[in-house]
C-alpha cells in the first residue's frame, strides 16, 4: 500500500481588539507596574476587573490598587513547556490571590520544582523588564523575598502621565499536522514529477482536480487517474489589495479559480504576469513551474498562472463552474 503524505502545518495571524475602559485600565496598570482590581457590589475586590457586576449587572466603576505579593491557592505543574508558554522550563500554573484582592489571577510560577511549590505559600510577581500594557508584563510569580516585590514595583513604576492602553495585539496561532488521504497524496506526488492528476467518477464522468475519494455529487467513489493539462479558464477571482502578515507578493494581485481543461472543478491559484486589472472572466491561462530543483509534493511547484495569448473562452463553457 502506498503510504499516504503528512506535512506540519502552521495558521497563524494577529489579532486586533479594542480593550474598552474597564480592562484598558488594568492593561495601563500593569504597564506602569501596579495591579488594579475592581470592587464589586458586595465589596469583592476582583482582579481582572469585572466591567459589569455579576450581582447587579451594572457597571463596575471603583477600582482600587491591590500588592504585587499574594498567597498560593491552586496549583498545577508543568513539566514539559510548549511554544509560547511563560516560560521555557518547567514551572507552576499558578491561581495567586493577591493581598487586597479576593479572587485569584491565574499566571505562572517559576520554581524549580514542583517540591517547591505548595498551598499557601507566598509568592510575589516578577515584573518584565519591558512592559507594554499586556498580562505578559507580569513575567511569572516568584517566591516571596521580603519587601522586594514592594520595592521593585515602585522602582519599575513609570510615571502615569502617559496615554492609556485602548487596544492590543494578540498573536494566534494553530499548529497541526495535516495528513493527505490517499488520492490528495497521489496528487502532490504526481505535482513532484510536474503533473497534475485528477480523478474520474465512473457514473457522471466529473473529473476532479485535486482528487476526491467520492464524488460529491453521486457519492461513487473515483478510481480513474486522469493526467490533466496545465491550462485552463479563470472562472471567478479577486484582486487583493491589503497586505497582510506573512504575504509573499506586494499587493495589488490576483487570487483566482482555474479550471483546468478536461476538469469539472477549479482550483484556487495566484494570476501573475499581467496587470490586476486586466485579469477577467474566461482568460485563458497556463501554469509557470518553479525550476525544478525546486520541486517537491506541494502545489506551490506552480508558482502561478500567465494568459496564454489565446482569445477567451466562451462563457457557456464554464457557467457551470462558478
Amino acid at each position: 500500500m502506498t503510504r499516504t503524505l503528512s506535512a506540519p502545518v502552521t495558521v497563524a495571524f494577529d489579532y486586533t481588539r479594542s480593550t474598552g475602559p474597564v480592562l484598558g485600565r488594568f492593561l495601563t496598570g500593569l504597564r506602569d507596574g501596579v495591579v488594579i482590581g475592581g470592587r464589586t457590589s458586595e465589596g469583592t475586590v476582583v482582579v481582572p476587573p469585572p466591567e459589569f457586576d455579576p450581582v447587579t449587572h451594572e457597571a463596575v466603576t471603583d477600582f482600587v490598587e491591590v500588592a504585587s505579593t499574594g498567597t498560593v491557592t491552586s496549583w498545577s505543574w508543568v513539566s514539559e513547556p510548549v511554544k509560547h508558554q511563560p516560560l521555557d522550563r518547567p514551572f507552576a500554573f499558578a491561581l495567586v490571590t493577591l493581598d487586597g484582592a479576593d479572587t485569584p489571577l491565574l499566571h505562572a510560577l517559576d520554581v524549580a520544582s514542583a517540591d517547591e511549590v505548595s498551598t499557601g505559600m507566598r509568592v510575589q510577581i516578577r515584573w518584565a523588564e519591558e512592559r507594554v500594557g499586556a498580562i505578559t508584563d507580569i513575567q511569572c510569580f516568584e517566591p516571596e523575598q521580603g519587601g522586594r516585590a514592594a520595592s521593585e514595583a515602585s522602582d519599575q513604576s513609570r510615571p502615569r502621565d502617559e496615554e492609556a492602553v485602548t487596544g492590543v495585539i494578540t498573536p494566534v496561532e494553530l499548529d497541526y499536522l495535516y495528513a493527505a488521504s490517499p488520492e490528495e497524496s497521489a496528487f502532490y506526488r504526481g505535482l513532484a514529477e510536474g503533473r497534475i492528476l485528477g480523478q474520474c467518477c465512473p457514473t457522471c464522468q466529473k473529473v476532479y482536480v485535486p482528487p476526491r475519494s467520492a464524488c460529491p455529487s453521486d457519492g461513487t467513489p473515483t478510481n480513474e487517474e486522469i493526467e490533466l493539462p496545465d491550462k485552463g479558464t479563470v472562472t471567478t477571482f479577486c484582486i487583493v489589495n491589503v497586505p497582510f502578515m506573512g504575504q509573499k507578493i506586494t499587493p495589488p494581485y490576483v487570487s483566482a479559480y482555474v479550471l483546468l481543461d478536461g476538469a469539472d472543478i477549479a482550483f484556487l491559484h495566484l494570476i501573475l504576469d499581467i496587470p490586476a486589472e486586466e485579469v477577467r472572466m474566461g482568460m485563458r491561462v497556463e501554469a509557470v513551474w518553479k525550476p525544478r530543483e525546486e520541486w517537491s509534493t506541494t502545489i506551490e511547484n506552480i508558482s502561478h498562472f500567465r494568459p496564454t495569448g489565446e482569445p477567451d473562452a466562451d462563457y457557456d463553457t464554464y457557467k457551470q463552474h462558478l
